[in-house]
């Protein structure tokens, strides 16, 4: 049987697939904006093609088919979401508007206040208050929830947040809301705040219950949309898709937390790295059509960032794996500036029209037309010939730019080129120099067709010692989604301290999340062979304002006892001495919530080993050569062109040159060893 991931992007839909032996190969179709299920289906009809197959033989021969969507993120950028009214305690209904109180830009006065996600004409109070210890203090006024949703209704209302004071210690009120919605308007959509986000914080829960409503209609007709159009084709196998926690979680999963789905397509990417480069510190460089999104991995653990934002001033609310993007992509289209500076982006041509060579109608020059008019790119061998590009027509764009520079053809094509890098090098110190990193102490490694193309440049200006470059490059996300893991996280809120420890509370809260994930791997039909449980608590010194996340290993009984409260402190103290620098051992430690995240494993083969340094190299014979410029000058030279599709085991080749593979492109720089390891994996030594 076939395993195949499928990731949509904004230029290119990719598409690995695994086939029964063993090997792995990728296709792509251009994406199909405003319709993306169809851009789903055709890169599966181009794999069928390429396997000599009819469409419902080849989907009758798949066994799982995963993917990453990015049907909700674009929903919440373009705010095209459902029209979404919120339920707030009665005397809190600015939590939206609030946020978390510190402005940005405070003294700015000519920036309007950012309006609230749900407008406060759709936001309604309702009476009835429960306290900080799940006691009932106020009844719920059932006349006020029946009167609201009677108001959601009138206003046109396609889906309802419901978010209470602290209803994640004691649900009942959020419950019977719900349940009164269903009386009122059967089958509206309705999202519950302890359901969605039960943790302490008012504004980051309430913002991800009012994200979660807003894109149920939106997701819901995405997936039934998609899994209606796999069955009438014949697809029998199990659909997976991607969530913002790097796993995969069944359709059913993501209809009932859509904001699962919420920036889930890059999430991919950084597991894909860890597989190909086990055991390292790793940087993920992915350069896609549109946007170059960068990530991190320190000792084997992917970062998660709690801070993940929405229209530059909503937070999502959830913890989502820390994937930081600009808009530096091979559609990125260049610009020049009243003051006649060149800018690269954010701007894209995306798929449609796409560059200026693509011949369909764009006109603006790209990083994609500067590629082949520096010669980095052969227009004739763009995707492996799938795709031809017109020369000419990257030269007529480039030219515009040329113009208003006041320079050569190939000065502007190089500017372009290199301007687009320093984007890149941007991001990339954003998550490494920013965050007190070294960037020569990790690996990069690509992602994105266009990557190679840019790679040696970025790495020569950061003084990278090696790099390494994928075979499946072009397509890691969707490859990450086939060695990725089913994770769902569920969470629950039990404050406790490290002097006065609530063992029952905390047990029954565990507890109660070990029922949950096992319900969940049950309901996803996971082998208790490659089941297991990950548990994390959420804690600070006392007086504290922020938690920080502490994984910690569950005993056997699945209960904390007296015996591993010092384990748990210790367990903390080490988490906030490395990512503060400072522990204080002897402060009382503040347990806030606890988290499980149930997993099934997937059946993954160990990594490729990188070829060793000053071992035995093959040096292959070159297929041909062109004329390239790579440096400042806009001067070309003649340099080899290796096929990358014959390379052998150990083939070394020296820069400069370039490597073509049949869906991206190496360039070498002067002083640059590429070693192709046992995967067909490129590990590039820079000088």
């Amino acid at each position: 049987m076939f395993r195949v991931g499928v990731d949509i992007g904004g230029t290119f839909t990719d598409c690995v697939i695994q086939t029964p032996e063993g090997k792995t190969i990728i296709v792509k179709s251009p994406s199909t904006p405003g319709n993306f299920a169809e851009g789903f289906m055709n890169v599966l009809k181009v794999a069928a093609d390429r396997f000599g197959l009819g469409f419902a033989d080849f989907l009758g021969k798949v066994s799982v088919i995963v993917h990453g969507t990015t049907v909700s993120t674009n929903a919440l950028v373009t705010r095209r979401t459902a029209r979404t009214g919120l339920m707030a305690t009665r005397g809190h209904p600015d939590v939206l508007t609030l946020r978390e109180a510190p402005r940005k830009k405070a003294w700015d006065w000519r920036l309007d206040y950012p309006d609230p996600f749900v407008p406060r004409n759709l936001t309604m109070e309702v009476g009835g208050r429960i306290d900080s210890l799940g006691n009932e203090i106020e009844p719920l006024s059932e006349q006020d929830v029946r009167a609201a949703a009677r108001r959601f209704r009138q206003a046109g209302v396609e889906a309802i947040a419901v978010s209470l004071l602290w209803a994640f210690v004691n649900p009942s009120h959020e419950v019977r809301v719900a349940a009164i919605i269903e009386e009122e308007w059967p089958g509206v959509p309705v999202s519950l705040g302890h359901q969605v986000n039960p943790i302490p914080r008012e504004y980051r829960r309430t913002i991800a219950t009012a994200i979660d409503a807003s894109l149920r209609p939106v997701v819901n007709a995405y997936v039934d949309a998609l899994t209606g159009a796999l069955a009438s084709a014949g697809f029998g196998g199990k659909l997976l898709i991607a969530n913002c926690t790097g796993g995969m979680m069944p359709p059913d999963e993501i209809i009932a937390s859509p904001i699962q789905s919420v920036m889930s397509g890059p999430t991919m990417a950084p597991v894909a790295a860890r597989y190909a480069a086990p055991d390292r510190d790793v940087v993920v460089a992915d350069m896609g059509g549109t946007t170059f999104d960068v990530a991190a991995i320190r000792s084997g653990q992917i970062l998660v960032t709690p801070e993940a934002m929405i229209y530059d001033h909503d937070m999502l609310g959830l913890p989502k794996v820390d994937v930081r993007s600009v808009g530096a992509g091979g559609g990125s289209i260049a610009w020049v500036d009243d003051g006649g500076l060149l800018h690269v982006g954010p701007q894209s041509a995306g798929a449609r029209p796409g560059p200026a060579c693509y011949g369909l109608g764009g006109d603006m020059a790209t990083v994609t037309d500067a590629n082949v008019v520096l010669g980095i790119i052969d227009p004739d061998f763009f995707l492996g010939g799938a795709i031809r590009l017109d020369r000419a027509l990257a030269e007529q764009a480039v030219d515009r730019i040329a113009g208003q520079l006041r320079i050569s053809r190939l000065e502007a094509a190089y500017a372009i080129h290199a301007t687009s890098n320093h984007n890149m090098i941007g991001a990339i110190e954003d998550i490494t120099v920013n965050e007190g990193l070294n960037p020569r102490d990790s690996l990069i490694v690509t992602g994105g067709g266009a990557t190679g193309c840019h790679i040696a440049g970025m790495a020569q200006a950061l003084g990278l010692p090696m790099f390494m470059v994928p075979r499946l490059s072009s397509g890691l996300s969707a490859f990450g989604g086939l060695v990725s893991d089913i994770r769902w996280q569920a969470t629950a809120s039990a404050y406790s301290d490290s002097s006065n420890f609530a063992f029952d509370r905390v047990n029954q809260a565990l507890l109660d999340l070990t029922k949950r994930c096992t319900a969940f791997l049950d309901r996803s039909e996971i082998s208790q062979e490659t089941r297991t449980m990950e548990v994390a608590f959420m804690g600070r010194y006392q007086f504290q304002s922020w938690e920080i996340e502490v994984p910690f290993r569950l005993p056997e009984s699945g209960a904390i006892s007296t015996a591993n409260l010092s384990s748990l402190t210790k367990a903390f103290h080490d988490v906030h001495r490395r990512v503060y620098g400072i522990a204080n051992e002897n402060d009382r430690v503040e347990f806030v919530s606890w988290k499980m995240t149930a997993v099934g494993r997937t059946d993954r083969q160990p990594a490729a080993a990188p070829p060793l340094a000053g071992s035995a190299m093959v040096e292959p014979a070159a297929k041909g050569s062109r004329s390239v410029c790579f440096e400042a000058g806009a001067k070309a030279r003649s340099i080899p062109v290796y096929n990358g599709g014959s390379l052998p085991v150990g083939a070394g080749i020296h820069g400069p040159a370039v490597i073509e593979e049949e869906t991206t492109t190496l360039l070498l720089l002067p002083g640059m060893t590429a070693r192709v390891d046992i995967e067909g994996n490129y590990w590039v030594e820079c000088a």
